[in-house]
């Protein structure tokens, strides 16, 4: 998840789903106000330098999505996270606070993708050995019992 489903929330997309061997979990993204522009072809092009295609238009946060997640990521630092704090839905959520590309620069779009790449291993291996807690220290997690 992340503010408009045009870069961050993309990249940490595909690097999920190219790192993540288990065909149990499947990444999703969105936006809460998904952009209406193409997504920034620097940004598409870094990003195959990673070795993740960045592809689609920008998708908006549903209900349906919301209902069918058991695990958020919030990958932005401009999302206000009590828009999904619902206990109903039983989900965990993990905020990472990634700030967007301010000046459009190729280094500073590197240096976004590698913390986002850096997260994307941490979270899939801590799937792996089921620990979450690493998120605990300077970032925020919530976890939520489903109630049916």
């Amino acid at each position: 998840m992340c503010k408009h489903n045009r870069f961050r929330s993309k990249v940490a997309e595909a690097f999920f789903n190219k790192l993540n061997k288990n065909k149990n979990y499947k990444a999703y993204s969105a936006g809460l106000l998904p952009g209406r522009y193409p997504l920034d072809a620097m940004q598409v092009k870094i990003a195959k330098e990673f070795g993740i295609n960045l592809k689609g238009k920008p998708k908006p946060v549903s209900m349906d999505l919301l209902i069918k997640i058991n695990t958020m990521v919030i990958v932005a630092d401009n999302v206000p996270i009590d828009v999904f704090g619902n206990k109903k839905y039983g989900r965990e959520e993990y905020i990472w606070n990634i700030p967007d590309s301010v000046n459009n620069d190729a280094d500073e779009t590197r240096e976004i993708i590698s913390k986002i790449e850096k997260r994307v291993i941490e979270f899939v291996g801590r799937l792996k050995s089921k620990k979450y807690d690493y998120f605990l220290d300077d970032r925020q997690t919530r976890r939520f019992d489903r109630h049916e």
